[in-house]
């Protein structure tokens, strides 16, 4: 008999596809106009399936609740199984703000579309869902899986086919095209000389950033070693499909200069209803949309603190961080980390004069702590294929240990460019806010990487102790 807590191969799916694809991206890939298609096939190949192909060899080889938290432990020790974790908590932290602004704007249009650029509208919104999902998740996956697939098909799969089918009707009846389509050098290929136009490629990264994290529950899937590379396959022709054909939808229909990073696809929706005379439909697709991205926000709120939990069991964090509920949830992370979300998604929204600026800043931010995690991912696939050859892998990168190289190393160096590309805010960013956006990403990302070192630092043995009682 199924628990009732297990992962079955349809919920795996799910949840994998809650985590990594989002209608929210799809105005960032939009920005780029038909440029899309070249920044969409590189980030598919320099960092979805390399990542895509060592989480897949990582999971079935330790399928442990943590994932990313399991792994780096295994080849590094136990600190830097904290640092991973850590790098991966706080970009969900970071990240899972972008998106209650993107489920507040969405929501907006169910009444007044005005109100998506109300920052007491959106305080109050951001507020409300990070501590209604934090319960919700504290009821365990029994209620996070459900949320998560109903969120994703609801709200992310049809609302993506709707409006790639809409689009394709709009362009055959002869409505303006906002797209250029021709297939010449500079309409196709970035200007490599100018790096302000190389920074979408962040935004591309991020749309397909996360597919690691339902390894967390991997000790919760039915039969991972098999189930688990099916699921990761699927997701990926998923996220290729929804990305690239949906924001060439938002694209095709909304002219550029009216792309709202937080509102984009609702703008997106409210054109194309407006030319098919179907504008009263407009709330209920609000209403999918936002319902859709909440069931990615669960999920995210879920995944990355059950690596925290890990680490604090083994006696990386105190006492107070290993504490679980009857559903074997860590209570005290979550309420923290409802703490945190709260407070820094205020302090974005009080201290920068517009949506998309705190928008693209937490965005930013988050990418910067991410592919640094990536890369100790990737270190640590390459040290564990060398050192623990003998740990049996269901899913196994083809070619031997050259496979495994050459997968890795691409996606490090993927990792050190987009690092550095994401210093460099777009160049519709506005000027005035440059100081801010340069201030708060040198500041947060050496507070970010200095924290788990000092938390290592001042480690007690009784931390473990009480673990271990």
């Amino acid at each position: 008999m199924k628990k009732n807590n297990s992962i079955s191969l349809f919920y795996l799916i799910m949840v994998s596809s809650a985590l990594v694809i989002s209608i929210r991206n799809l105005p960032t890939i939009a920005a780029s106009q038909f440029q899309m298609l070249f920044f969409g096939l590189v980030a598919t190949i320099v960092f979805l399936i390399p990542s895509a192909l060592v989480s897949a060899e990582l999971a079935t080889g330790w399928p442990k609740m943590g994932g990313i938290a399991v792994w780096t432990k295994e080849a590094f020790g136990k600190k830097w199984g904290l640092v991973a974790s850590w790098l991966q908590w706080t970009y969900a932290v970071i990240s899972v703000i972008s998106m209650m602004y993107f489920v507040a704007a969405s929501f907006a249009y169910v009444f007044d579309k005005k109100l998506a650029d109300n920052k007491m509208y959106m305080l109050v919104s951001e507020l409300v869902l990070i501590w209604a999902f934090t319960f919700i998740n504290l009821k365990g996956l029994k209620i996070s899986k459900i949320v998560s697939t109903v969120g994703y098909l609801a709200g992310v799969f049809f609302p993506a086919i709707l409006i790639i089918v809409l689009s394709i009707i709009y362009i055959w009846q002869g409505n303006h095209i906002h797209l250029d389509f021709s297939l010449t050098k500079e309409n196709i290929f970035p200007d490599f000389n100018n790096i302000s136009s190389l920074v979408l490629f962040v935004g591309f990264i991020r749309a397909v950033a996360g597919i690691e994290v339902s390894a967390a529950h991997a000790n919760s899937v039915e039969n991972p070693k098999k189930n688990y590379p099916i699921a990761l396959l699927v997701v990926v022709i998923f996220v290729l499909i929804i990305n690239i054909l949906g924001s060439m939808a938002v694209a095709v229909v909304v002219p550029l200069n009216d792309l709202s990073l937080s509102a984009g696809v609702m703008e997106a929706f409210l054109h194309i209803f407006q030319k098919f005379n179907l504008t009263i439909f407009l709330p209920l697709i609000a209403l999918l949309v936002a319902a859709g991205q909440t069931g990615g926000f669960s999920t995210w709120l879920l995944g990355p603190v059950k690596g925290l939990l890990v680490v604090a069991k083994d006696g990386e964090l105190p006492p107070f961080f290993q504490k679980v509920n009857k559903n074997n949830v860590p209570v005290n992370l979550m309420i923290i980390q409802a703490i945190v979300i709260s407070v820094l998604g205020t302090f974005l929204l009080l201290f920068t004069t517009s949506i998309d600026v705190a928008f693209w800043i937490s965005v930013a931010l988050s990418m910067l702590i991410y592919v640094s995690m990536y890369i100790l991912m990737y270190l640590s696939a390459i040290y564990l294929r060398y050192k623990k050859p003998n740990v049996k892998r269901a899913f196994k990168i083809p070619f031997k240990n050259f496979g495994m190289i050459i997968v890795s190393v691409i996606g490090i160096i993927a990792m050190a460019l987009s690092f550095i590309i994401a210093f460099f805010p777009p160049a519709e960013f506005p000027s005035q806010h440059r100081k801010l956006y340069f201030s708060i990403l040198i500041i947060g990302i050496i507070v970010v990487f200095a924290l788990p070192f000092i938390i290592n630092a001042f480690k007690k043995p009784h931390w473990i102790l009480k673990n271990k009682k």
